[in-house]
């Protein structure tokens, strides 16, 4: 889409020490700060641009971008410069800066706010405190946590589950949450559908509960298969392009995507039963993935815009499961979520393996992971409970031993995800020790 843009301040900088620091759109959006001769992370394909990046904001060439914050270090002892967003959860512009003979000019494509900060920790200390001034409430702690994804991925069984709860005890793991990741349902949008692996939601959280403790389960609550029941019952609930035809959310699984209307009051009410269903059957821990998807531009039946309707989404999603519930998103907009979540993740996800495909820092692996995580460290305590991403310690794992440190470090959510049974013994300790320590970094 066309964006016009406005500067908004111009500054001296030593171009050999000056760094600035880009906020990207959604929590696998590459985050961090470069030095100005430094080409920052951009999308490798198109399709990675609309899931993992903000779709329509193409940067130019020797541009840094930031959606909705940015921060400049000048490099000359000066403080440290930051531009928001003024209303971050209604809208979120985005902020340039380039540079030439040795002036940064930045300009924005909405209204943002400027401050200056003289304190510590440089561009972090500057992040942190623009975070302490929205004074939101102190996020709760987060649990501890054991997930199917890093192993298993979408095919996991219900006798998987049951294997690793058992290793839980054998191996005494202090796991507070087994959550059960993609994989169990019949496919994206029939969530309460189960696939051939699984025999029962319900029995499952009834043993987890059983061995003392708590039932957690993954679902992309804005996304929906073209193929799903849903779609084909449902397809009024669906969000549409300016043609009519379904919004297309990019391609994964194999398929593209579309996304539910959650404005439309029958799809409202759908997944306002699918998340309370969720909870009577015992599960109160919801990692909400691929939240991205309810905040994309389109029409949708109430008319709403995208940033009302996906906060909308949310509150729908936390009323259903309660207060008590434990809520993570996912590839969610960063802030456009404040307020919203008991815990983030703030990175693309992790892997088996350090380079991404392709070197786009959007998608998995332990170089982007690190990279976006540590960008994001100011947010933790602040916004919500960060999530790094889980530990994979099993001895397949590449420089398992520098990923470990990384997540042990960020202090944040302490999650395990590989199949307990095939931990050697410095696998069982460290992930006994980094769950032991409940993310005291």
């Amino acid at each position: 889409m066309p964006q016009s843009f406005t500067t908004v301040a111009g500054v001296p900088v030593d171009p050999r020490a000056a760094r600035v620091h880009e906020e990207g759109w959604q929590s696998w959006s590459p985050s961090g700060s470069y030095a100005l001769d430094d080409i920052p992370h951009r999308p490798a394909d198109t399709n990675w641009a609309t899931v993992c990046y903000r779709p329509g904001r193409t940067v130019p060439p020797a541009t840094f971008q930031g959606e909705g914050l940015l921060a400049l270090d000048a490099g000359d002892g000066s403080p440290v410069r930051l531009w928001a967003a003024t209303d971050p959860t209604a809208s979120v512009p985005s902020i340039r800066l380039t540079v030439r003979d040795g002036r940064a000019e930045i300009s924005a494509d909405g209204p943002v706010t400027e401050s200056a900060h003289t304190g510590p920790d440089g561009i972090q200390g500057a992040l942190a405190a623009w975070a302490d001034g929205l004074a939101l409430p102190a996020p709760r702690p987060a649990p501890t946590v054991w997930c199917s994804w890093y192993e298993y991925f979408t095919a996991v069984t219900e006798d998987d589950i049951h294997e690793n709860l058992r290793a839980m005890d054998t191996l005494d793991l202090p796991v507070d949450v087994v959550q059960i990741d993609d994989g169990y349902q019949s496919a994206l949008g029939d969530w309460l559908t189960l696939s051939g692996r699984f025999r029962s939601r319900a029995a499952i959280a009834d043993a987890i509960r059983a061995r003392g403790r708590r039932a957690g389960i993954w679902t992309a609550p804005f996304l929906v298969a073209p193929q799903s029941e849903l779609a084909a019952r449902h397809p009024d609930w669906l969000v549409r392009d300016s043609d009519g035809a379904p919004l297309h959310a990019g391609h994964n699984w194999d398929h593209d995507l579309y996304t539910l209307d959650t404005t439309h009051p029958g799809a409202a009410a759908h997944l306002a039963d699918v998340f309370a269903t969720l909870r009577a059957e015992g599960y109160d821990y919801f990692k909400t993935d691929f939240l991205y998807a309810g905040a994309l531009d389109g029409v949708r039946h109430s008319g709403a815009d995208a940033l009302t309707a996906y906060r909308a989404g949310i509150a729908l999603i936390r009323e259903a499961i309660g207060a008590d519930a434990y809520l993570l998103g996912c590839g969610a907009p960063i802030l456009p979520s404040l307020g919203l979540f008991d815990a983030m993740r703030v990175s693309p996800d992790t892997a088996p393996h350090r380079r991404p495909e392709a070197d786009d820092y959007s998608q998995p692996g332990q170089d982007a992971a690190e990279f976006t995580g540590s960008g994001r460290q100011w947010q933790h305590r602040r916004l919500w409970i960060n999530d790094p991403d889980c530990l994979v310690a099993r001895p397949a794992v590449e420089t398992r031993e520098r990923w470990a440190a990384h997540v042990e470090a960020t202090g944040g959510l302490m999650a395990s995800s590989d199949r307990l049974l095939s931990l050697d013994a410095w696998g069982v300790a460290t992930t006994r020790r980094l769950l032991s320590s409940g993310g005291a970094a």
